[in-house]
Order: structure tokens, then C-alpha cells, then sequence
């Protein structure tokens, strides 16, 4: 492949015109080959079969390859964006960051819109598209706009005439989190598994934070494809260093590329047309490993998938003629055949019922599967709240209960967050466990998205306040009056009997003893009474969130169980159809007379041979996309 660094100036097209080098023709081929076996199905009377290869064209002509660009706030993300395809697409600001993602894609001609859902819109409202200048973007999606703007936006879309976006590469870039441990964490981790890879940016100011080295442990889960961006290596001199304990901690959870990059660097290359400061910026490694390891990849995939449901379709369309054409040829041994088929129509007819293996272990799975992420949940949140209470009774929860709800609302979200990454790994590995069962062997599986964490807290009201039990002088001063009021009493009372006065240095002495042990005893007694409220908030939150979050985690488990039904269930019909009209096919060729015999045989001979050709072509096409970097 040829890459951008190869060429002598590395203006916005040069930098990223060899996606072109490499355009997929036996894409096209293959799409070719999914609408000519469609044809043959119809042909065949089998609109099932044709109905499936329908969604597979509409796969192989999707050409969206998302890569979402995560990282906390004012780490250089939407700068990355803009230096990766040479153009403003992003807006930039010192002081104000994102608020919604912002999709850059390939269009002829530049272009903006935002997904908008006017305010007072119901939930069940979709939101609607509206077209922008790119100048106006930064009013529509920053965080200042935000605050004057009454109107909800969604999202944004910008679309740019950028050779590296032409292949079907669209960059995304997330909003900022405010600490990738936190609530807004969530959303951010529910896009990953719909994204074919991940690039977490994280500036060279300092080394990887524990909430970065987590989300990065969710996001290798989730997402096929993780790669990390060390940006802003033009601010730090010690970046190198920062370099290199950043790969000593990637290390440790997995192999994750990663690029150390300046942005700033590579824009002024691109107006300077300067190769050597292209270089320089770090930005050519960072191009090939888009180009060859997500691109390219993406495509395999994608491909593969295409060629699998080719390849089935065309093994049944094959059994009924090629069931036929053995009848004919050998009429005596009809009967041996008829009956192979007639067992092979069975097992397949044991596969459509609801008392077929893959629908009991599909059905069984699931219930083991919400009971385990239920008790999952239970256990990561009790354990919070058994850290939140710990921590009120070390100290006085009043005047630090803003920091404490903040922890507690961080540590909530993170466990929220890895038991749907873990349901979402137990949901993809029960599917392929029914995949496999399911007649030789089926390898696709249903779409997974139990991962997708967004708006699971949105229901969850936020933690209660609490007094943070502060008291002013009076207040303080009839505390301490109230509590000496007796002991001046009691000591005047017993020294009146000697002559004394009531109020006398004696019973004042004691009047300030007694009061100052009252004050103690206040001020001990507001502070049990403050952490048993603190503790009681706590509790009840936690219960609010395992409500809420249970009862999503079930209803998704719940659609990983449709999804797989409507999944293997056309599957399993087809087959038996298949079965069923090979065994007609056998059963009327017994009765054909020689003549008709004959015809028959030969319209047959031409139809598998059709297929036959068709067959013969798709691994070739397999073969000759697979690239260097998959195979080796």
C-alpha cells in the first residue's frame, strides 16, 4: 500500500490519497456475485433464500468504518480529528469542549447537519435532521453553546471531500468525560461496541491515570480494535519519557498500539507542505494503522460475513437439484436417497420447534445469564456502598458530602459500566454456543449490544443532600449555656448551705465543666445522627440504581434472546425447506418416463453447473482480500 508519507508534499489530499491505491475492485465482485446467486434463488422459487442475500448486498454496500475518538476533557481529541483529515471539522477552544459527538465522513462537498430533538419533545419523538454551515458548527455543539441553546442536539455530521474518508472511514469524536470513571463515562463506553476500533487520546502531560487505564481494560472488551494516542508531544519536552511509562502500563493489559503525535505540527505541514515536518508530527504511523489494521480489516470482515451466506445459500439451493438429478440418473437407488433425505429433512425439522436444542439453550442461557449479571450487579454495588459507609463513619460526612457523593457516583458508574461489559462478553459467547449447536455448525451470530450503557442512570435521582452541620456562634454559645445551666444549679444549691451565694467561682467552675461535656455530647450526638442519614442516603441510592440498572440489564438480555431467535429460526426454516424440497424432488423423478427423464436431467446438469461456476469464483474473492496484516 501505498501511504502518505511517500509523497512529496503532504497537502490534504496528498497526506491521504493512497486510500484510493488500494480501492477494493473484488468488493464490487462480490456484491456482483450476492445479486447473481439472489437471481438464481428467485429462479429457483426460494424468495427466502433471496430475502437473506437482500440484507447481505445491503451489508457489503454500507461502507461506514466508525472509529471513535474517546479521552477526557481538553486532551487534544477534536484537534486529533481535524489533523487526521487536514480541515476544521472540529471545533477547537481553550476553554470550551465539546458536548455531542461529532461524526467527520466523505461527501463531494463539505457539508454540516445536526440530529436535533426540539425541547418538549417526548422521548418516543425521533429527532430530526438539520442542515448548518460548518462555520456555524462550534454555536451548535460546544459547551457554551449548550447553555444558551433550549433545542436538544443529539449529535452532529460533517462531511468532507478527504481521500482518507472515501473508503467508508468515519471518525467520531466524543465528548470529553471529566474523568473516564465518571457518569458520563457510560454513554462513552456504550458507543464502543457499535464502533469497529477505538483511539484513546491522552496528552503527554503526565502518565496514564487509574480511571484511563480502566476505561481503556473495558474498551479492549468491547471493541475488536484499540489503539492509543499520546498528543500534544510539541508542548512537553518530556514527552518521550511520559512515552515510555504510557507503553510500560499498555503492557500490562494487552497489546495496544500506540502514537505519540503533535497535531499542531501536522496542520502546519499540511499549509507548509513540508514532508520532513510531517513526519515529524508522528501522524504517517498513525495513517497506516487507520489504513491497514482498522480499514482494511473492517472490510475483511464485512466480506467474510458475505461470502459465509453465499456460500450456504448456494448449498441449498444445490440439494433439491442435485437430489433430483441422482434420481434420475439412478432410478433404483431413489429409495436409499429418498430415505437419506427424509432423516436429513428431520434433523433439520428438530431445529424449528421450541423443543429444538439451540431454543432450550438459548432460553436456559439467558435465564442464567440474568440471574448472574443480576447478582453480578448486587455484589459490585454493595461493595460500594460498604466503602461508602466505611468512609462516613471514618469522619464527619457534612462538610465533605459534595466529594463524597461525587466518589460514590463515579465508583457506581464504573461498576455499572464492567457488569454490562460483562454481560455484553457472556451475551456474544452464549450466541456462539447456540451457533455451534445449531445443525454442522452456524458461524454468524446475531448483533450483541447489551454493552450499550446509555441512559441506564438516567431514571436514578440524584443522591439526597445532607446538613453539613456547621453552627454559628449563638447557636454554639446556647449549646454551651443550655448544658452549664445545671451544673451551676446544683453546685450553687450545695454551697448555699455553707453561706455562698447561688452564682459564686465554684458553681461557675462547674457550671463551665458540665457545660463543655454537653457541648462534647452535642456535637458527638449531631455527628452520629449526620453519618446514620449520610449512610441511609447512600443506601437508598444504591437500591435506586440496582432497580433501575437491573431492570434495563434485564429487558436488554431479553432482546439478546429475540435477536437470536429471529436470527437462527429463518435459518433453521430455510434448511428444513431445503430438505423438504429435495426429498418432492426425489419422490417425483421415480414417476418421470425416460423422455422427460432425460430433459430434466439436462436443465439440471445447466442449473448446477451455474452454480457450480458461481461457487467456484467466491474463494478466489475470499483469498484475494485478506491482507498481509490478518493473515500473518
Amino acid at each position: 500500500m501505498t501511504h502518505a508519507t511517500s509523497n512529496t508534499a503532504p497537502s490534504a489530499g496528498s497526506l491521504t490519497r493512497a486510500a484510493d491505491a488500494s480501492a477494493p475492485g473484488t468488493g464490487v465482485a462480490l456484491v456482483d456475485q450476492v445479486a447473481r446467486v439472489r437471481q438464481l434463488a428467485e429462479q429457483s422459487g426460494r424468495n427466502d433464500l433471496a430475502k437473506r442475500l437482500v440484507h447481505t448486498r445491503a451489508r457489503l454496500l454500507d461502507p461506514h468504518i466508525r472509529v471513535i475518538v474517546v479521552g477526557e476533557f481538553k486532551q487534544g481529541k477534536s484537534k486529533l480529528v481535524n489533523a487526521l483529515v487536514n480541515a476544521p471539522a472540529c471545533p477547537v477552544d481553550d476553554d470550551i469542549a465539546t458536548t455531542v459527538p461529532t461524526t467527520v465522513g466523505y461527501a463531494s462537498e463539505p457539508s454540516a447537519t445536526v440530529l436535533v430533538q426540539a425541547e418538549g419533545d417526548s422521548a418516543g419523538n425521533e429527532a430530526h435532521r438539520e442542515p448548518i454551515s460548518l462555520d456555524e458548527l462550534a454555536e451548535h455543539i460546544t459547551g457554551q453553546a449548550s447553555e444558551e441553546n433550549h433545542r436538544r442536539i443529539v449529535s452532529a455530521e460533517v462531511l468532507l471531500p478527504r481521500e482518507l474518508l472515501r473508503s467508508g472511514l468515519r471518525l467520531v469524536d466524543s465528548p470529553g468525560v471529566g474523568g473516564l470513571d465518571s457518569a458520563n463515562a457510560i454513554a462513552t463506553l456504550s458507543a464502543l461496541s457499535t464502533a469497529h476500533a477505538v483511539i484513546l487520546v491522552s496528552d503527554a502531560s503526565q502518565e496514564y491515570t487509574e480511571p484511563e487505564m480502566q476505561f481503556l481494560r473495558h474498551a479492549m472488551r468491547v471493541s475488536p480494535n484499540v489503539a492509543a494516542v499520546l498528543a500534544k508531544t510539541d508542548l512537553y519536552p518530556e514527552w518521550r519519557q511520559i512515552e515510555r511509562i504510557d507503553r510500560g502500563h499498555l503492557q500490562q493489559i494487552g497489546d495496544v498500539p500506540m502514537f505519540a503525535v503533535s497535531s499542531d505540527l501536522r496542520l502546519l505541514a499540511a499549509e507548509e507542505r513540508d514532508r520532513e515536518l510531517n513526519e515529524e508530527s508522528g501522524f504517517p504511523a498513525l495513517v497506516t494503522h487507520l489504513r491497514s489494521e482498522i480499514i482494511e480489516r473492517a472490510e475483511v470482515i464485512h466480506e467474510r460475513s458475505a461470502v459465509h451466506d453465499l456460500v450456504s445459500v448456494l448449498d441449498q439451493l444445490t440439494i433439491a437439484l442435485r437430489s433430483e438429478l441422482s434420481a434420475l440418473a439412478d432410478p433404483s437407488d431413489t429409495p436409499r436417497l429418498i430415505a437419506q433425505l427424509e432423516e436429513a429433512k428431520s434433523r433439520a425439522d428438530e431445529f424449528r420447534g421450541r423443543s429444538a436444542r439451540w431454543q432450550l439453550t438459548l432460553t436456559d442461557g439467558i435465564t442464567d445469564l440474568i440471574a448472574d449479571m443480576e447478582h453480578d450487579l448486587r455484589d459490585r454495588l454493595r461493595k460500594v456502598q460498604r466503602e461508602a459507609e466505611a468512609s462516613i463513619d471514618e469522619s464527619d460526612p457534612g462538610p465533605i458530602w459534595d466529594q463524597t457523593t461525587e466518589w460514590l457516583n463515579q465508583r457506581i458508574s464504573a461498576a455499572v459500566s464492567e457488569t454490562f461489559v460483562w454481560t455484553d462478553e457472556r451475551a456474544r459467547w452464549l450466541s456462539e454456543q447456540v451457533a455451534e449447536m445449531f445443525l454442522e455448525g452456524e458461524q454468524s451470530i446475531p448483533a450483541i449490544d447489551v454493552a450499550d450503557a446509555s441512559g441506564v442512570l438516567d431514571p436514578v435521582d440524584a443522591i439526597g443532600n445532607l446538613d453539613a452541620g456547621q453552627m454559628g456562634a449563638a447557636e454554639k454559645i446556647f449549646i454551651g449555656v443550655r448544658g452549664s445551666y445545671g451544673g451551676v444549679l446544683m453546685v450553687g444549691l450545695a454551697t448555699g448551705l455553707v453561706g455562698l451565694p447561688l452564682i459564686n467561682p465554684l458553681s461557675l467552675l462547674a457550671g463551665v465543666l458540665v457545660g463543655r461535656r454537653a457541648y462534647r455530647e452535642d456535637m458527638s450526638s449531631r455527628l452520629l445522627r449526620r453519618q446514620h442519614e449520610a449512610k441511609n442516603l447512600v443506601r437508598r441510592h444504591v437500591d435506586e440504581v440496582i432497580f433501575q440498572a437491573g431492570k434495563q440489564l434485564k429487558d436488554r438480555l431479553r432482546l439478546v434472546q429475540r435477536a437470536a431467535r429471529d436470527h437462527f429460526g429463518p435459518m433453521a426454516d430455510e434448511l428444513h425447506r431445503s430438505f423438504a424440497e429435495a426429498v418432492a424432488a426425489a419422490k417425483r423423478s421415480a414417476g418421470a418416463d425416460t423422455a422427460q427423464r432425460e430433459q430434466r436431467m439436462t436443465q439440471l446438469r445447466t442449473q448446477l453447473g451455474q452454480l457450480q461456476s458461481v461457487r467456484a469464483q467466491i474463494p478466489g474473492i475470499a483469498a484475494a482480500r485478506v491482507p498481509e496484516a490478518v493473515t500473518s
